[in-house]
């Protein structure tokens, strides 16, 4: 997520504490509401607590990193850690985590660190970053922005794959890595280099959310109709397709088809794609759309959990300027084009101080998603400064 400005609101749907004793009675009185607000929504997965007793769950680092480029030692995540991916393994959690030093332009160079915890709430992370920019053919796209805002998948062979944002300072482009341990990354650069001829693969481009199939809570990238899908993009949500989960095709709008909204900034630079899902006039999601943690196959379609920015202008007035809430969409599973079902609220939005004030102030930003012990578990940004987390006990499939 970049420094832009915001849209929508409606109504606070996260709880506001953990269960202590405080907040046990408040649990039940905010679980009634919550229920009367999201009638007939038995295909979301809500509500969510966020779990003050622990957020935020991990701050800015004094981890040390001799920076390939410039041959010199940085504080890698000195400035700020935000926007995490989440992988389940060997009865793990492991966390992808963007980090910021304060030297880089604009606002600091973005690496990927890693962090591990035994109960998916406490983080031990490790000293080095594992995705960085490096003198290598991504170089041009990756420096001196960086590597920001991973989402992980993992293949039926065992293979990771991070889609992931490259920012040279002006532009962002989405580019996709391997590994089989989630420390080694193989690269393998933009993820619409070969579609249409390269139409697309100098565009400005974020965000890949790709359809798993979560399996004991660990997203299993799952092809629906023989192909993988992927949600993708920051100002609207679009569609790709691809064979191999290295090189991925934009879908473009059929003959005679148009948009479902008046395009803008970078969307009037790709009129032909096909839109998936839409800002709306006069909510919280009428600024910006941007895809989540990988989405999901359920019983129900595809669940896609996207964040939203709020211009009052546009959508929600109660809401201030640049808020991002978060909220959730569903898409027919036999066709992802197809949406079936979506919150007219936002379930998680910024009321903590850290969510409040930071970077980008008014921000929780959801990347990371894992079931683990029988909870789900949301990872979130907050504030592009610090990462927080929220449970929810919903037996949901």
């Amino acid at each position: 997520m970049r420094l832009i400005i915001s849209l929508y609101t409606l109504l606070m749907i996260v709880l506001p504490g953990n269960l202590n004793i405080k907040s046990a009675n408040h649990y039940k009185t905010h679980s009634a509401s919550v229920n009367q607000a999201f009638r007939n929504t038995s295909w979301a997965l809500i509500p969510f607590l966020k779990i003050d007793s622990i957020n935020p769950i991990l701050t800015p680092g004094t981890g040390s990193f001799i920076d390939p480029i410039l041959n010199k030692g940085f504080l890698w995540e000195e400035k700020d850690v935000f926007n995490p991916a989440i992988v389940n393994r060997n009865g793990k959690v492991y966390m992808l985590y963007r980090a910021q030093d304060k030297t880089g332009v604009p606002a600091g160079t973005s690496r990927i660190g890693l962090a591990v915890s035994n109960d998916a709430v406490h983080f031990k992370r490790m000293a080095q970053p594992v995705l960085y920019p490096s003198n290598d053919p991504y170089k041009k796209l990756e420096w001196e922005g960086g590597c920001e805002d991973p989402r992980v998948v993992k293949d039926n062979i065992g293979t990771y794959y991070m889609t992931y944002t490259a920012f040279d300072g002006n532009k962002a482009r989405l580019l996709i890595a391997t590994s089989t341990d989630l420390v080694h990354w193989k690269k393998h650069g933009l993820v619409f280099a070969k579609a249409y001829n390269g139409k697309y693969a100098d565009k400005w481009s974020k965000s890949g959310s790709i359809v798993s199939t979560y399996k004991n809570g660990e997203p299993i990238a799952t092809k629906i109709n023989g192909k993988y899908w992927m949600f993708w993009g920051d100002e609207q949500i679009w569609l790709a397709t691809s064979t191999d989960l290295i090189n991925w095709i934009p879908l473009e709008m059929k003959s005679g088809e148009k948009p479902p909204v008046t395009l803008r900034n970078q969307s009037l630079t790709m009129p032909l794609l096909k839109i998936a899902l839409p800002t709306r006039t006069g909510k919280f999601d009428s600024d910006l759309v941007e895809s989540g943690p990988p989405a999901m196959i359920t019983d129900k379609g595809i669940l896609l959990i996207y964040n939203s920015r709020n211009v009052p202008s546009l959508g929600d007035k109660s809401l201030a300027e640049g808020t991002y809430t978060v909220s959730q969409v569903l898409f027919d599973k036999n066709n992802p084009t197809k949406i079936l079902h979506r919150l007219d609220k936002w379930f998680l939005k910024p009321e903590r101080p850290y969510e409040l004030s930071g970077q980008v102030n008014q921000v929780c930003f959801a990347e990371g998603l894992t079931q683990f012990k029988n909870k789900w578990y949301l990872y979130y940004g907050t504030a592009d400064s610090k990462i927080a987390v929220a449970e929810c006990s919903n037996n949901f499939r």
